[in-house]
C-alpha cells in the first residue's frame, strides 16, 4: 500500500518510516511532488493534522495522513501547544524554542508537561484521527544530542533520560508520535 505522510520535516519521515511496516510505501511529500507550503493556520493540533490531509488527497488525490505535534507545559499554562513549532517566533528554530521554554520557565517549579500528537488519515474517501501523548517534564538544561526539537528538554514519566538521550527505537515505543502511529497502524493492519 502507497501512503502519502504530508511533511517537509525530513526527521518525523525517518522517525515514522522506522515504525510502519514494509507493507507500507511511505511516500513524501517532494516524492509526490509537492513543494506547495501548507500552512498552518488551525488553532488546534486536530485542525492543523486534518488540513494538511485535506490539502494533499483534495489536490494531488493520494491517500496520506498529516500530523500536528504540540508541547504543552504545565508551568506556562498549555504553551506553547499548537504554536510549539515557531514559539519563539518565525522561521522555525528548535534552539531559540528550547531556549523560550528554559527561560520563561527559569523561576517555576511546576516542570510538568506533555507532548501530544493528533495524526488525521484520509484513506479511501474516509477520514480518522488518531492520538498519541506522552507526558513527563522539562529538564532544566539540554541533555542529549539525538532527537530534533524539544527532545533535549522533555524528559518522559519513568526515565532518567531525556528523548535525545534514547535510541530511536527506545524513543519510538514510548513517545507521543509513536503512540499515535502504533495506532495508526493497527488500524490498518485491521482494513
Amino acid at each position: 500500500m502507497k501512503l502519502v505522510f504530508a511533511t517537509n520535516n525530513l526527521n518525523k519521515l525517518a522517525e515514522v518510516q522506522e515504525m510502519l511496516p514494509n507493507s507500507i510505501e511511505l511516500l513524501s511529500l517532494k516524492d509526490i511532488n509537492c513543494f506547495d507550503e501548507i500552512e498552518e493556520t488551525e488553532t488546534t493540533l486536530d485542525g492543523n493534522a486534518k488540513l494538511k490531509a485535506n490539502y494533499i488527497t483534495q489536490k494531488f488525490g493520494y491517500n496520506c495522513f498529516a500530523d500536528d505535534t504540540g508541547l504543552e507545559v504545565d508551568g506556562l499554562e498549555g504553551k506553547p501547544g499548537v504554536y510549539s513549532a515557531r514559539f519563539a517566533g518565525e522561521p522555525s528554530n528548535s534552539e531559540k524554542n528550547i531556549q523560550k521554554i528554559l527561560s520563561e520557565l527559569e523561576n517555576k517549579t511546576n516542570r510538568k508537561a506533555q507532548f501530544r500528537t493528533a495524526i488525521c488519515l484520509n484513506i479511501d474517501e474516509n477520514q480518522y484521527l488518531f492520538e498519541g501523548i506522552c507526558k513527563g517534564e522539562i529538564l532544566t538544561r539540554i541533555q542529549g544530542e539525538k532527537g530534533f526539537g524539544y527532545d533535549p528538554i522533555f524528559k518522559p514519566e519513568g526515565y532518567s533520560t531525556s528523548f535525545a538521550e534514547m535510541s530511536s527505537e527506545e524513543k519510538n515505543k514510548i513517545s507521543h508520535r509513536g503512540i499515535a502511529i502504533q495506532k495508526l497502524v493497527q488500524f490498518l493492519k485491521k482494513s
